[in-house]
């Protein structure tokens, strides 16, 4: 049996590369460590993006464990364009895979990278790994597993947030372990 834990980033003040956590983020951050306390942890990826890092640090701190930082979990380019209108943008990608704008990435893409990443974990030793990403690609990634996540999942995701997939005779159970109401009180 393998269990990974998906994670969202914790609350960030915006989506470049290096945007740090918010007070409430570092907050969210703080707070793994006793949502984890009971689950054991053998290995922590992380997208390279500061909010991602920060976000797991506390937690990978509290453990003793070493954040391996992989550009396979770094979030899904729309575009290198400021597009206007980028949430219809982004519904639209997943109703067709395919669909690249300028300068971006297609969900298959992305997806296909995500992939790449699980595979890897799958094959390892490690039995409870945690990967943290993005919004995007953490719905790719549970797209990987069952096909009905998409762009409604995504948009009721919350900062941060933690699925959990289960891995058994090469059966996947996913769910959502995070709830915000009983986990946190700002």
């Amino acid at each position: 049996m393998k269990t990974i834990y998906l994670i969202r980033h914790a609350q960030a003040k915006g989506q470049p590369i290096t945007a740090n956590l918010t007070q409430k983020g570092k907050e969210q951050a703080n707070s793994l460590v006793p949502f984890f306390k009971n689950k054991e942890i053998d290995r922590i990826y992380s997208s390279p993006f500061k909010r991602t890092v920060d976000t797991i640090r506390p937690l990978a701190e509290s453990r003793g464990l070493k954040i391996i930082e992989d550009d396979r979990l770094g979030e899904r380019v729309l575009s290198s364009l400021n597009l206007e209108d980028w949430q219809d943008k982004l519904q639209k990608s997943f109703e067709d895979l395919n669909l690249a704008f300028e300068g971006g990435e297609s969900n298959t893409i992305a997806m296909e990278r995500a992939a790449s990443m699980l595979q890897m974990i799958i094959q390892s030793d490690d039995k409870h790994i945690i990967l943290v990403s993005h919004g995007n690609l953490t719905t790719l990634m549970l797209r990987c597993f069952d096909e009905c996540y998409g762009f409604e999942h995504l948009m009721e995701m919350s900062n941060p947030d933690v699925f959990e997939i289960v891995i058994e005779n090469e059966k996947a159970t996913l769910r959502r372990i995070w709830d915000e109401e009983l986990n946190f009180d700002f």
